[in-house]
């Protein structure tokens, strides 16, 4: 027994791993750029909603209106952003088409991120043969180009803001699938889902309150990266004339109402909308970047 009372040597500490303590400071880097990344994607996402609602109810000049200024005028302090070919203001036209482009990519992400995470979830979960009918139809949805088959639909159902959202999210919806049905399958074979039908749970309860919501961060990161490109196609379709109604505001129509202006100089006229696409895409690219690395840090990679 006086063993057990006598004091211990302390002994010494463990050494780092060399191969460890060398990829320390390369995980802080990456944890602060990513940080960095998803803040600055973060505010600018934030600016962009704080000017798409205020537009929505105040512009400097109504963004319909024609001759608030000389025709092609360049900017100058009561047009920050020059006007355009009927003398509309180009800024409140921009910020106009803010509030239009960022709804439109918003409602396209939500409705592919809603349907593509329950059908994918589901024919993971179930398999069998409506798996396999599933996947067989989402190889022929992708061997159409993405940029073309919207054309064709749109040409076919006609212009307007719900036909542009219905087809652009029916486009990446099968990557939503695919990601989705990859998730469960991983998932489905953890201990936390054993656990819960061991206790009793039901199968549909076993995946949408435990599976889907433990699958949601990858969806999430994927969601963001694919906004970006969302709001590229959306500003090409509208570039193409296959967007929403013509004279609408828009930074895709807007753009390519001002290309014939640019080999005259007037310039201002298709680059602020450009720029609204550019930094709008970057900051979701940036956020969805941000997500990821998150992930990947947090898992030590």
């Amino acid at each position: 027994m006086t063993s057990f009372l006598r004091p211990t040597t302390p002994t010494k500490p463990a050494q780092d791993d060399p191969a460890q303590s060398s990829q320390a400071p390369e995980r802080v880097t990456k944890a602060r750029v990513r940080s960095f990344s998803l803040t600055l994607g973060l505010v600018i996402i934030g600016l962009f909603m704080v000017i798409a609602v205020v537009s929505h109810f105040w512009t400097p000049y109504s963004p319909s209106a024609a001759a608030t200024g000389m025709f092609n005028a360049s900017p100058s302090w009561h047009h920050p952003f020059g006007t355009d070919a009927t003398g509309g203001d180009v800024f409140s036209r921009t910020l106009a088409a803010t509030t239009t482009d960022v709804s439109i990519t918003l409602a396209v992400v939500s409705l592919a991120l809603l349907v593509g995470t329950v059908w994918g979830a589901m024919v993971g979960f179930y398999g069998g043969l409506a798996e396999r009918a599933t996947m067989r139809l989402l190889q022929v949805m992708n061997a159409f180009p993405s940029l073309l088959l919207a054309m064709l639909v749109l040409a076919a159902l006609g212009r307007g803001i719900v036909n542009v959202i219905l087809v652009v999210a029916l486009i990446p919806l099968p990557d939503y699938v695919r990601l989705a049905r990859a998730e469960i399958l991983t998932k489905k074979q953890w201990q936390f889902a054993e656990a819960a039908r061991v206790i009793g749970r039901r199968r549909l309860g076993v995946l949408f309150r435990h599976l889907i919501p433990n699958s949601t961060r990858q969806l999430f990161a994927y969601a963001a990266v694919n906004a970006s490109w969302v709001i590229a196609l959306v500003g090409a379709l509208g570039y193409l004339g296959l967007g929403i109604q013509p004279g609408s505001a828009e930074w895709g129509s807007m753009i390519a109402g001002g290309q014939a202006g640019i080999v005259s100089g007037q310039w201002w006229i298709s680059l602020f909308p450009g720029l609204g696409i550019l930094l709008l895409a970057t900051a979701l690219h940036l956020i969805g970047d941000g997500i990821t690395d998150d992930d990947l840090v947090r898992r030590g990679y």
